[in-house]
């Protein structure tokens, strides 16, 4: 079987949750299989192998347990991308609309230097915010967004168009 049918058959649907009607695609069941939690990861990494990256900038919460094995097989450092308040030391911030408000993600000042090659890594591509959000922080840092790699795409919510230019890879698209 494919990588993307067996993620496929392992994602539960959960109705419901966080709110009536949203149907949530839960990969607890892929993190929960160590052979396709591997393959995942590997998967993640693969197509950027060539690409010289040298930093993996995994988006909170679960991109970080997604990213710190890619960053590992890619030979690469990671960095965490979180909401704010919750880095320790000097940070570079970036703010974004959602549909209703707004919100921000921040990493360290210090994390993503001029020049770096980087992979951004998340767990799902949905409206495209975050992860837009995410490649301007590194743009303007200075870093070269070299991709981003998404274990899943909600295909509805047309996330890809925020990312219009930037090379996109996902291991399933729903």
């Amino acid at each position: 079987m494919s990588l993307a049918a067996d993620v496929r058959r392992a994602i539960r649907d959960v109705p419901d949750f966080p709110k009536p009607g949203i149907l949530f695609k839960d990969i607890t069941p892929v993190l929960l299989d160590a052979a396709l939690f591997r393959r995942v990861t590997d998967g993640l990494a693969e197509p950027f192998a060539p690409s010289g990256v040298t930093h993996v900038v995994a988006i909170e919460s679960r991109g970080f347990i997604l990213g710190a094995p890619v960053a590992q097989r890619l030979g690469a450092a990671l960095v965490p991308m979180r909401k704010p308040g919750k880095l320790p030391a000097a940070r570079e911030r970036e703010d974004y609309a959602l549909e209703y408000g707004t919100d921000a993600l921040e990493m360290h000042a210090d994390a993503v230097t001029a020049g770096a090659r980087v992979l951004v890594v998340d767990d799902v591509l949905a409206t495209g915010g975050t992860a837009a959000a995410a490649c301007r922080l590194i743009d303007r840092v200075g870093g070269q967004v070299v991709g981003l790699s998404f274990l899943m795409e909600l295909s509805f919510l047309h996330g890809i168009d925020e990312l219009r230019g930037r090379r996109v890879e996902r291991i399933v698209t729903v």
